[in-house]
């Protein structure tokens, strides 16, 4: 087979999180970023980049398994960049960006929230059964960098650590899926290379 299967982006795992990643930033940047900050743009850009550059890649990968395996990799970067923009926001805002062991993390991933309505009742959720506690730990500590209230601060807290999160789960799918598409690439080779076997097969069958 000259030319393999390929499109059909939508079944992968990388870009089902990928575009769930995008549709909960828009929302993040829309709540928590000033509409002239240039970090509305970035961030909105880095997410519409890492979904679009998985799907580019997915279409071209019956032709050019190089390109399609440097368009994961841009992807992948992207990602790279805008989850770098979440840890930021928490970190200018003296907000605790949650650890790699921390549970609330597995909890996202394990929710396998398939739009961001699905995410916000998560926010919900988690705020609700912490709520207690988070009143304790931030009692007088606003400032005027940070949302003027305790719940917005704490919504703050767990929507950009939800953004972060799904970063890393998308990075982690995309880091898999560039070794693959390496060893396939190095395996198989692209299209040049399988057009070349196939016409070596069919000049040593017309001679037979």
């Amino acid at each position: 087979m000259i030319l393999p299967p390929s499109g059909g982006y939508e079944k992968l795992v990388s870009y089902q999180v990928a575009k769930l990643l995008y549709d909960v930033t828009v929302r993040f940047v829309d709540r928590y970023i000033p509409i002239e900050s240039r970090t509305t743009d970035q961030m909105e850009q880095a997410a519409r980049s890492g979904v679009r550059n998985i799907a580019e890649g997915s279409k071209i990968s019956a032709t050019t398994k190089k390109l399609e395996l440097n368009l994961t990799s841009v992807a992948r970067a992207s990602l790279d960049e805008l989850c770098k923009d979440y840890e930021s926001y928490l970190e200018h805002r003296k907000l605790p960006l949650w650890g790699p062991m921390d549970p609330r993390r597995k909890e996202l991933s394990n929710a396998r929230c398939k739009d961001p309505d699905e995410v916000a009742l998560w926010i919900k959720a988690l705020w609700e059964r912490e709520k207690e506690q988070r009143m304790q730990n931030v009692e007088g500590q606003r400032t005027a960098r940070t949302p003027r209230t305790v719940k917005d601060r704490a919504y703050a807290e767990i929507s950009a650590n939800a953004g972060q999160t799904l970063c890393r789960i998308a990075m982690h799918l995309l880091d898999k899926q560039v070794d693959s598409q390496a060893r396939t690439f190095e395996k198989e080779g692209g299209f040049s290379e399988r057009l070349y076997k196939v016409r070596k097969e069919i000049r040593a069958a017309s001679r037979d």
